[in-house]
């Protein structure tokens, strides 16, 4: 049975730590679940870890309900959020929930996710009016990294950390079950965390937060473009994978791959009689290449 919104509240209540991973595909939905991963993140960072994009700005709406398709098909556990990608809910809030509907009925998504503060509340609470979950998300907010000039951290000085505490208890009041803290200093996260009710799950937050998200591809050494402070690569999987495939293309080029091991059989009368047909005379067995 799929994790709830109520689990993830209740998780907050009795301080278990929650763990969200981002998920693109079936292999890795398959992976994350199989490793007990409570909530997979379907993210619009899909833009840059999947499709090679320098940011999130290019992932459409069909981007986004395709992937989260295929991570729902191949999951029974993890609660799954599909992020709303950008200007597919800023321009009206008729749009909101048109795109939010839509990561729920054809995605598959249990929630959805969206940026932005006190700007954003209103739209949070027409779509939790709708029935769909809402998970909020502040601080540095990806959608609108060319705003802020690239991806900085928010909260430092006095008057924006009073501005993301506004942001996190407007939020709140209008009905989001959580909110991600992305690059907020770690005692600011920790003071909005014993604030707010919902859970908070932090990014470069620090530990303060009720719990972590984290890019698939990051913590697993599979995107190099781009290392960020926040991660930490608890394995250096990219690099297994490249001297794997060098390994391939070697032994393909000197003839040591495939094996007979990795060959099929054939009857050696079956296969003089095709040679007869195919050449016309009688031919000697290679019976070391035989299929």
């Amino acid at each position: 049975m799929r994790l709830t919104i109520r689990d993830i509240r209740k998780m907050k209540d009795s301080h278990e730590r929650l763990v969200m991973l981002t998920a693109y595909d079936a292999t890795s939905a398959r992976l994350a679940q199989a490793a007990d991963i409570p909530i997979l993140l379907v993210g619009d960072t899909l833009g840059m870890v999947v499709q090679g994009h320098e940011s999130t700005i290019p992932v459409t709406m069909d981007h986004m309900i395709y992937h989260c398709q295929i991570v729902a098909r191949v999951t029974e556990k993890p609660l799954i959020v599909g992020d709303l990608p950008f200007m597919s809910y800023s321009i009206n809030t008729e749009q909101a929930m048109a795109n939010a509907a839509r990561l729920m009925q054809e995605g598959g998504a249990s929630c959805v996710k969206l940026e932005g503060g006190t700007e954003m509340a209103p739209t949070i609470a027409r779509i939790v009016d709708a029935g769909i979950p809402v998970m909020a998300h502040i601080g540095l907010t990806p959608q609108s990294v060319n705003q802020f000039g690239g991806f900085r951290v928010q909260g430092r000085d006095l008057e924006t950390a009073r501005k993301l505490i506004e942001d996190a208890r407007a939020v709140q009041a209008a009905g989001a079950f959580a909110v991600v803290l992305e690059l907020v200093p770690e005692r600011l996260a920790h003071l909005i965390t014993d604030m707010l009710d919902i859970p908070t799950i932090g990014i470069g937050a620090g530990i303060g937060c009720d719990g972590q998200v984290q890019v698939f591809h990051d913590i697993l050494g599979l995107f190099d473009e781009f290392v960020p402070r926040h991660t930490t690569r608890f394995a250096e999987i990219g690099t297994a994978i490249q001297a794997a495939l060098s390994q391939y293309r070697s032994d393909v080029q000197a003839g040591a791959f495939p094996t007979e091991a990795n060959s099929f059989k054939m009857d050696d009368t079956i296969i003089a009689t095709l040679r007869r047909e195919v050449f016309g005379v009688a031919q000697e067995l290679d019976t070391d290449a035989s299929d």
